[in-house]
């Protein structure tokens, strides 16, 4: 069985679009598909430059997969197929 895929959330604190992001991801229903990781671009100067303009971005497994929205149906097929 192969490793469940490493999501990262690339936020920071009052961003309304990386709370919206968060609730699709909720709404997919297979959070036990996936390892999380939430990261604020806040605390990290470099991730700061690179996302700053961009949140909220997701990776699955390093590669970004989502920028600034996503639905519950779009998050469900990506982490389903892979990368």
């Amino acid at each position: 069985m192969s490793a469940k895929p490493h999501v990262t959330l690339y936020t920071k604190p009052g961003c309304h679009l990386c709370e919206e992001a968060k609730q699709e991801m909720m709404r997919a229903e297979i959070a036990d598909e996936y390892t999380f990781e939430e990261v604020n671009i806040e605390e990290d100067a470099a991730v700061y430059e690179r996302y700053r303009f961009e949140i909220p971005v997701i990776t699955v497994d390093g590669h970004k997969a989502f920028k600034h929205r996503l639905t519950a149906e779009e998050f469900k097929r990506r982490i389903r197929r892979g990368t």
